[in-house]
């Protein structure tokens, strides 16, 4: 069985010769880590790394190179320099400070996106007619991919998580009570986006899921009300999904971290229906399967937490989840990046326990 054949199977709920082994990458520190630990110095990247543990993905996954999101991308430019951080002008009239040393989100001092003026200036990167978002070789791009061994993907993007980044979670708050045609708007330019590559594209290349991200949950629940989320992001997903469907694709895989559950009612009612990476700690995945069966699939759940402690927790959380992988339409995975607090030799231990959990009989050096 060959890895396009064994992500379907595991997602049609029906036997495998054993589940897919991936992982979701791992911060710079945790690498930097590493290194000390054991870890071979010349490697830095999480494909590195993946690729030196004999992962199957998450990170090294294939996907076809087509751009739905800004583009072209904005030329951003340092204008002030620091010993640990940088003050930067993203190319859409936003100012941030980026940190040099340590892993983070863009902490800004001035979001491009706070009136519809800036929008005007803006939505002229979400385009869809824009050159360049489908490659000039892309007769050669189908043919690669016509007959594959591996599962392919399209990225979609993101209804509230890419007009929060330009907004700021308290632009796009007010936005929404302000002016929600104005969000409506956006959303739309967005939803047109993605249709119309789409379209062109899938009508040559049939890929196996498509995947979202949207981190729009924090620790307690969502960062927009449920009444909203089903209002204005709901009818809007369904619109795309539908379209990936003409062309075969039935798997959306969606990236949120946090506390989710008030929202996977809505996802799966607009064919959204594979979560990932459900942060253990606020969403737990076993009670997800209980309460939307087989209507739902995941990815993750392995709470980080217990890579932390050791061996014996390690067991008691492959333990855990043991059920769902017995039953499919789940894939274990750490349940966000490998944090730095995690030694080498545990996560050496969770994947060798983790494979024999899953069936994989492989080793690394």
């Amino acid at each position: 069985m060959n890895h396009r054949e064994r992500f379907h199977r595991v997602f049609e709920f029906k036997d495998v010769d054993r589940v897919p082994d991936y992982e979701f990458g791992y911060w710079r520190e945790t690498i930097d880590r590493w290194h000390e630990e054991g870890l071979p110095q010349h490697l830095h990247t999480n494909a590195d790394v993946e690729k030196y543990f004999k992962l199957e993905g998450w990170d090294t996954i294939e996907y076809l190179p087509v751009r739905t999101g800004l583009w072209p991308s904005p030329p951003e430019v340092v204008i002030r320099e620091y010993e640990d951080k940088e003050i930067v002008s993203d190319g859409l009239g936003g100012v941030y400070i980026r940190k040099k040393w340590v892993s983070s989100i863009p902490n800004y001092i001035k979001h491009p996106l706070r009136t519809r003026e800036d929008w005007e200036n803006i939505k002229k990167f979400f385009d869809p007619e824009t050159p360049g978002r489908i490659p000039l070789n892309w007769d050669e791009i189908k043919e690669k991919y016509r007959e594959r061994d591996e599962p392919l993907g399209i990225f979609v993007g993101s209804l509230y998580g890419w007009l929060r980044n330009l907004m700021g979670v308290k632009g796009i708050s007010l936005a929404f009570y302000k002016d929600p045609d104005w969000i409506a708007e956006m959303m739309d330019a967005l939803v047109n986006l993605w249709i119309t590559i789409i379209r062109k594209v899938l009508k040559d290349v049939r890929v196996d899921f498509a995947a979202w991200w949207e981190d729009m949950c924090y620790n307690r629940g969502p960062l927009l009300s449920v009444k909203l989320f089903e209002e204005f992001m709901v009818p809007r997903y369904k619109k795309v999904t539908s379209v990936l469907k003409e062309y075969g694709v039935r798997i959306n895989i969606l990236d949120s971290d946090g506390k989710i559950d008030a929202l996977v009612p809505g996802w799966l009612k607009s064919g959204i229906n594979c979560m990932f990476p459900i942060e253990a700690k606020y969403t737990d995945p076993l009670k997800l399967r209980e309460i939307y069966g087989r209507k739902i699939l995941l990815m993750g759940g392995v709470n980080k937490i217990a890579l932390i402690q050791g061996p014996s927790e390690i067991d008691k959380e492959l333990d855990r989840i043991a059920p769902l992988i017995e039953e499919g339409g789940y894939i274990p995975m750490v349940d966000h990046r490998v944090p730095p607090d995690v030694s080498l030799k545990n996560y050496i231990y969770y994947l060798r326990t983790k494979r024999k959990t899953i069936g994989r009989n492989i080793d690394f050096p």
